[in-house]
């Protein structure tokens, strides 16, 4: 794909070198439609082709970074083998892509960040979260496990023993408590975060730029360690598409309530 193709990222070129992204539903928080999440995996390989791009930011328009995956998405999947199987091919490339993009990557979590845009959000080489942001993994709130990103770097950000808890209860994480924790890198006031992006994407813009590229790759190969662990996870993650209670956690969250979950009553 090439700039004028994609339809939810707008893009503006700054100087010096860097190209701005910006996640662009606001009227649905940026959530992930079946587009923009196509989107969200060709994007890296658009980078880094791009010889004028030398650090990449993104963002959200509006309140949020991206509310996660549209539920509409999830409930044309549900027990549909083939539909399955693309989410699945599309949920392992995004990872991957976001790996092997040679062009270090900032992400400016303005609010919100579930789902695909948690991947991109936490994947990010410099990941600089607004106090007031929420993050988090809804995988199993919605009844599937906790599959996309987090089985192959939340226990290395912030260990075992935080990551069990925030996935397995799908608990939000201010940006504050975030940083505490090791899950981003930076945290800053709200209204100072454009421009702390803006700052650490200069610095890296006008450094060495193959010293930078080569530190990201060798450090990368820690999460690429854990690459078969994601797989394992993305795989039981899918299975959970062919569950009753995935459609009962869709229910749940359309409804904003708790879930009453099928399993939960044998």
């Amino acid at each position: 794909m090439n700039y004028g193709e994609y339809q939810h990222i707008l893009f503006e070129r700054r100087s010096p070198h860097i190209l701005w992204m910006t996640l662009n539903r606001p009227e649905l928080l940026n959530a992930a439609d079946a587009r923009l999440h196509t989107e969200l995996v060709e994007i890296w390989k658009t980078i880094d082709r791009d010889p004028d791009v030398h650090v990449a930011v993104i963002t959200g328009a509006g309140r949020a970074f991206s509310a996660g995956g549209d539920l509409q998405l999830v409930e044309n999947a549900y027990r549909n083998y083939d539909e399955i199987c693309r989410i699945l091919d599309e949920a392992r490339d995004l990872v991957y892509n976001i790996l092997h993009c040679s062009k270090p990557i900032v992400a400016a979590i303005n609010g919100p960040a579930v789902g695909a845009g948690l991947v991109v959000a936490l994947l990010a080489d410099i990941s600089i979260a607004a106090e007031n942001a929420r993050l988090a993994d809804g995988h199993v709130r919605m009844g599937v496990a906790a599959g996309d990103h987090a089985a192959i770097i939340w226990p290395l950000l912030c260990g075992m023993a935080k990551s069990k808890y925030y996935l397995m209860t799908s608990d939000f994480v201010s940006g504050r408590d975030a940083e505490r924790m090791n899950l981003v890198s930076l945290c800053v006031p709200d209204e100072q975060l454009l421009d702390k992006a803006m700052e650490v994407a200069t610095n890296l813009a006008t450094g060495p730029r193959q010293a930078i590229k080569f530190t990201k790759r060798a450090l990368n190969q820690w999460l690429l360690n854990a690459g078969p662990i994601f797989d394992h996870s993305l795989a039981l993650e899918m299975l959970g598409f062919f569950s009753e209670d995935m459609m009962a956690g869709v229910d749940g969250l359309r409804q904003k309530r708790k879930a009453v979950f099928p399993s939960s009553s044998f």
